[in-house]
């Protein structure tokens, strides 16, 4: 192959590398556009949408070491603002996750561009108890929704484990290990009588599936929240494998 042919075929992979590189960062641009807009438009909600990083410890002044989860918070813009007389109900919706604008269908794309936000991945809807003060366009401020050594609750995913035992999915202890049992060790045993009643009773706790259910924690400390990189570190561990979305909002059981 001549120099010529090599030199053409890595300008290609270059261009295509370019390309790649454009599109995803077609998003984040508009999301950072949309943030400069609107960057003193700023609203504080109770509640706001992030995506789990993962887990690390961190350490406090009488040197304990404090396991914690860290999660990308925001940003999050307001798109829609429902009222009791209109809607029946007040809320108001939010959106996460930024999303390149030929991925979004028409009738979502109107619905961003009405709100004059850029088109998100993700749309929550929050309870309030009133909407006073909340406008389309607005965003979610961090630091006045969640302050350190506040509590907050995480709604998130859990991890899918597939087909499961009983012994792992509803920690049953299983058969003994000796005195004659035969390959049974993890058997769930009898599971009901034999002509009364005849039948097995719903609800009965067998194999199946497990995980990936929607999971509520409950009153987790606020450890730290870092306004300017947008993060809030949680303490404990919250539902969901690594990238996963996950919901904060104030505890409903903060202790007084």
């Amino acid at each position: 192959m001549s120099a010529d042919a090599v030199k053409e075929e890595v300008d290609v992979d270059e261009t295509a590398e370019e390309v790649t590189d454009t599109d995803d960062a077609v998003a984040e641009e508009a999301t950072e556009e949309v943030a400069e807009e609107s960057g003193d438009s700023l609203i504080e909600l109770t509640a706001i949408v992030g995506e789990k990083l993962g887990m690390t410890q961190v350490f406090t002044e009488d040197a304990r070491a404090v396991p914690v989860t860290v999660i990308k918070a925001g940003p999050c813009y307001v798109t829609q603002v429902k009222t009791e007389g209109v809607d029946g109900y007040n809320a108001v919706q939010i959106s996460f996750g930024g999303v390149k604008p030929n991925r979004v269908n028409k009738p979502d794309a109107g619905h961003f561009a009405k709100a004059g936000v850029a088109p998100a991945r993700h749309l929550v809807e929050v309870r309030v108890d009133s909407t006073d003060g909340f406008e389309v366009g607005q965003t979610i401020d961090l630091g006045a929704s969640f302050t350190k050594g506040g509590r907050a609750d995480v709604t998130g995913v859990s991890k899918g484990k597939g087909f499961q035992g009983v012994m792992k999915r509803h920690n049953f202890k299983g058969q003994g290990a000796s005195h004659g049992t035969h390959k049974k060790h993890r058997a769930p045993g009898s599971i009901g009588a034999c002509a009364t009643p005849a039948r097995v009773f719903k609800g009965m706790k067998m194999a199946g599936r497990m995980g990936g259910d929607r999971t509520t924690i409950l009153n987790l400390e606020v450890v730290d929240v870092d306004i300017q990189n947008g993060l809030l570190v949680l303490g404990g561990a919250v539902p969901g494998p690594k990238g996963s979305v996950v919901i904060v909002r104030g505890a409903v059981k903060a202790r007084a």
